[in-house]
């Protein structure tokens, strides 16, 4: 089997915390130059930009020289740039550092804001805000939290160390909790696991439930409900046994307990204004554990954040009205 080599660094530095796009011309390629291929791989950007690019000698090689429009196409050759970054509103909550040493930053994320740079998420990201903040260029994600919960999220320090702490993501050694407010139903009789297949498709915004062998298993329990007397709200401990995409939002509505604040489930709803942090999705990655694959110690650490529609219960009304609440 052969090994395929590591790339070589970026010759580029970061910008605002994001690094720059690295792309490897294929091999066997058609085309007559590195130009005539950027042209048509990032024929997205607009007309004249991959020009406009190559002019002001925005593409680089491994060299970190400006690389020529007419030069010859290369298979297996690597070119970086930086991305022009997206207008993006600034998410006005605080990024909590929970715990952090040479190896691994472990940080409370508010609602909103996205783990990693991804379409119109750059800069104003988990990912990006901690390299600018900590001053750690090398900062990685272990894995991702969606945009629109809150909680605990995993950074490794250095990118050697960054696959044994993916893997224990993918080999399901880490012990995750989340907490979730959605109504209470007195005759859903818990704590129950839910077990079916969820298929997530590219460019539909919501999962779905399948017929077929199960790849999703969620343990869900009710922690307390309100009113005490009868039909209401309901607050949830939810522990996922895989990790499939919107899996407890998809179990949660499978229920018949959509979770309060979600855009996707059980219908898709009309996109929000950017800058609308009125109504956060009421989801918590409340708990996080593992033994640290580097140095055997045995983390526990635990969300400090609440959820608005659980403390602001009795005023429901005005907290769905109001500014947002972390």
């Amino acid at each position: 089997m052969r090994r395929r080599t590591a790339p070589p660094p970026s010759p580029l530095a970061q910008r605002d915390g994001v690094d720059a796009v690295r792309v490897r011309l294929p091999a066997g390629g058609a085309w007559a130059t590195v130009r005539e291929h950027l042209t048509e791989r990032l024929s997205g950007a607009g007309p004249g930009m991959v020009d406009g690019m190559f002019e002001s000698g925005l593409i680089v090689g491994a060299d970190g020289r400006p690389v020529p429009g007419d030069a010859p196409y290369e298979g297996g050759m690597y070119v970086w740039f930086h991305r022009e970054l997206p207008a993006e509103v600034p998410v006005p909550f605080p990024l909590e550092t929970v715990y952090r040493d040479e190896h691994i930053v472990v940080v409370d994320k508010p609602h909103f804001l996205a783990t990693t740079p991804r379409g119109g998420h750059v800069a104003e990201t988990a990912l990006a805000r901690l390299r600018r903040e900590l001053e750690v260029p090398s900062l990685g994600a272990a894995h991702r939290l969606d945009r629109l919960t809150a909680g605990l999220v995993l950074f490794t320090v250095r990118p050697e160390e960054r696959g044994a702490y993916q893997g224990l993501f993918r080999d399901r050694l880490v012990r995750k909790a989340y907490e979730a407010v959605a109504p209470y139903d007195p005759a859903l009789a818990l704590p129950r696991t839910v077990r079916s297949r969820i298929v997530k498709e590219r460019g539909v915004l919501a999962a779905r439930e399948v017929e077929g062998e199960p790849n999703a298993v969620s343990r869900v329990e009710l922690i307390d409900h309100r009113p005490a007397g009868g039909p209401g709200l309901g607050r949830y401990r939810l522990v996922p046994r895989t990790g499939q995409t919107h899996q407890l939002r998809v179990h949660m509505n499978a229920l018949g307990l959509p979770i309060l604040g979600d855009p996707l489930y059980p219908e898709v709803a009309p996109p929000v204004p950017a800058g609308d942090f009125r109504r956060p999705l009421q989801l918590l990655a409340r708990e996080l554990a593992f033994t640290d694959p580097v140095t055997g110690r045995e983390h526990v650490f635990r969300s400090a954040r609440s959820l608005g529609a659980w403390t602001a219960y009795d005023d429901w009304a005005a907290y769905d009205a109001g500014p947002g609440r972390q």
